[in-house]
Order: C-alpha cells, then structure tokens, then sequence
C-alpha cells in the first residue's frame, strides 16, 4: 500500500521524519510520501532537509520514502514559482494544499494549482466541472482526503471526477497517531466516498503509478 500525503514535525506533524515513516511502515505501507506543509518562509529549509533524511532512512528501511511538499496557502498568483523553486529544492513529489470546504484557503488556488507542474491537489473542495477537467487534461491526481474536515467533500470529488474521467488518489494527510489508519481503513474511506472496486483499484493503481515514476 502507498500513501502520498503525510507530515512530520518539520511542519505540522506530531513525529519525526524517521518516526513517521517506521510508523507507517510497520502497519505494513511500502513508499510514503512526507510532504510538510511550506510557503516560502520555510520552503528553503524544510525541503533539503526533508531531502537529506530520506535519503538516510532508504538506505535501511524497507519502506521507500520520497520527500516531497504541500505548498500551502501561497497566493495563487505565486503558485508556479513556488512549484519551480520546490523542484530545484529536491521535492519529488509536490501537493497544492487545495480549497478545502473547512477552512479558509484563497480563491483560484485549485486552478492555480493545476495550470502548475504539479502531482496530487489535495483535497481540493467543491472543485468545479472545469477545474476537474484540467485536472484531467494535465494528468494531475485529485485526492480522496482521509481527514477529518477535509473528508467531507470527497463524495463531491468523486462525482465530478467520474464525470470527467480526472484521476483520483486517496491520502491519509496523516498528522498524528490519530491519522495512520491501516491500508484496509483507507480502502474503506474511499469505498466511503462512493469509489466501486473498479475506481479503487484505479486509485490504488494511479499512486502506485506515480509512486514508481519518482522512484
């Protein structure tokens, strides 16, 4: 089982990079991304770190981890710079912190985020026909969010997704102890989202897809 979407204490995590990922590791994931929340007041020291200790702990650990980030609450406008500038950094993997219903993040930033050489919008909301088009169009995932909050419009996300044969991949957007389900819990929160086996798969399919391409 993969999983795109975590943080550590660079951020807003609970546990070490190290922590996080023997945590995940030992409920039996095989490559997990951690992806800390960044803007660009800690973009220049988040990611060479994030960079340095996963290249540490796959020299030893079973499971891959790829180093990646959220850029979060970035004015839209800014949005692709900051993209470039994560890529130079070392991110693998790079998430937009999307228009989630439950908190206050910028207008535009779905669509932003998604004119930007970006991987995964997470939980992006009530995204529209047309952003999820783009999505579609530009071979960017949408996530099926497994957190709370977040989690509430993924029905949506599934539907409009469906519509316009976008790519879905679920995230645990894990935190703290609270947050690292199981890989069956997360089959179950995307079943939850209105997913039939078939999409599923796919979901599970497109991040190991993806997962393999950073590797």
């Amino acid at each position: 089982m993969i999983n795109l979407h975590s943080h550590s204490f660079l951020s807003d995590g609970a546990f070490a990079p190290s922590e996080l990922a023997r945590r995940f590791e030992d409920k039996g994931y095989t490559i997990l991304g951690i992806t800390d929340h960044i803007d660009i007041s800690n973009i220049e020291i988040v990611i060479p770190q994030l960079v340095k200790v996963c290249a540490e702990l796959n020299k030893t650990m079973r499971i891959k981890v790829i180093p990646g980030a959220e850029l979060t609450y970035i004015p839209p406008e800014s949005i692709a710079d900051a993209v470039k500038r994560a890529r130079k950094l070392g991110a693998k993997l790079v998430l937009v912190h999307g228009e989630t219903i439950v908190e206050p993040v910028p207008p535009g930033t779905n669509r932003m985020a998604l004119k930007a050489e970006i991987d995964i919008l997470a939980h992006p909301g009530l995204i529209s026909l047309e952003e999820a088009k783009l999505a579609a169009e530009r071979n960017i995932f949408l996530e099926i969010s497994c957190r709370k909050g977040h989690s509430l419009a993924n029905g949506h996300i599934v539907g409009i997704a469906r519509e316009v044969t976008a790519g879905l991949i679920i995230g645990s957007d894990a935190h703290s102890l609270l947050d690292l389900m199981t890989p069956e819990m997360m089959e179950k929160m995307g079943c939850g989202a209105g997913l039939s086996k078939e999409e599923l798969d796919m979901s599970l399919e497109n991040a190991r897809r993806l997962a393999e391409k950073i590797l």
